[in-house]
């Protein structure tokens, strides 16, 4: 029969089931094909959106955080500069009198001077930084901004005070947060300092300098104890104080680039320099 046909030119007719497979073979070949397009594409957004977390903001971060600490202090050189002189009278300012008043020299004070309620007040009618935090072992260098707001304070590579703390000087609690990692992560690195580590706080009445004493590598996010004006954690009482004194206390998140738990450290005033 087949001898037959292929003499006379008739081609066998094929089943139609074997195109109805081959229709299946070709369509699974296309949605599988563009379910590969959609995950390189979305792998190349998701990549793009790590490239953009981890480096492009804290590129952008430092570089806003680095000119707002030489505009504060600009500021503050422009203010001293204002009251040292003499004016039309011949007599210095009271202010500039008590900058040079006898007895009173760089690491020899012992009674802290509390920060006017005035200061930075001025300044964030422009700018919320109006401190600068430094802290040599790090080689960090920051503004500090009132609250602890992201978008306007922390996401910018600013330190956040919070509100409800004392300001620097002040007898309680300054306390201040910052990113651990991504939009300048100026606290990436706070589980390296130890205890006596200098921490500097400037503003533009003084220079206040810390001592590092304690810290708490891990607590809950809802530790409030820690920012309190005699700081202990309410979750690990073994770490913290029980009496009053000067204290500095800085927090931040961990593990790295989670937010799951927070990583306290805590410092007291040794010593500060009016300007």
């Amino acid at each position: 029969m087949r001898v037959r046909n292929r003499l006379l030119g008739i081609r066998p007719v094929r089943p139609v089931v074997h195109h109805r497979r081959l229709r299946r073979r070709a369509v699974r070949r296309r949605v599988l094909w563009a379910g590969g397009e959609l995950l390189v594409t979305v792998g190349v957004l998701v990549l793009l959106l790590v490239v953009h977390e981890t480096w492009w903001t804290n590129r952008q971060a430092r570089a806003g955080a680095q000119r707002q600490v030489a505009a504060l202090e600009r500021e503050w050189e422009g203010e001293w500069g204002t009251v040292v002189g003499h004016g039309a009278g011949g007599r210095a300012s009271p202010r500039a009198e008590k900058r040079g008043r006898p007895g009173r020299t760089p690491g020899s004070v012992a009674a802290p001077v509390p920060e006017p309620a005035s200061v930075g007040r001025r300044d964030r009618t422009a700018s919320p930084a109006y401190a600068v935090l430094s802290i040599p072992r790090l080689r960090l260098r920051v503004p500090v901004a009132e609250g602890t707001g992201r978008r306007d304070v922390l996401d910018k590579g600013y330190v956040g005070h919070y509100r409800a703390t004392q300001q620097p000087g002040q007898a309680g609690n300054f306390a201040v947060a910052g990113h651990r990692n991504t939009h300048g992560e100026p606290f990436r690195y706070v589980n390296r300092l130890r205890r006596g580590d200098e921490v500097r706080v400037e503003t533009a009445a003084a220079v206040y300098m810390y001592a590092v004493d304690q810290v708490l590598p891990q607590t809950s996010p809802r530790d409030s104890g820690v920012l309190a004006a005699v700081p202990r954690s309410a979750v690990r009482p073994g770490y913290g104080y029980t009496g009053p004194g000067y204290y500095l206390t800085l927090t931040t998140c961990t593990p790295e680039y989670t937010s799951r738990y927070r990583l306290v450290v805590w410092g007291k005033l040794v010593r500060m320099r009016p300007r």
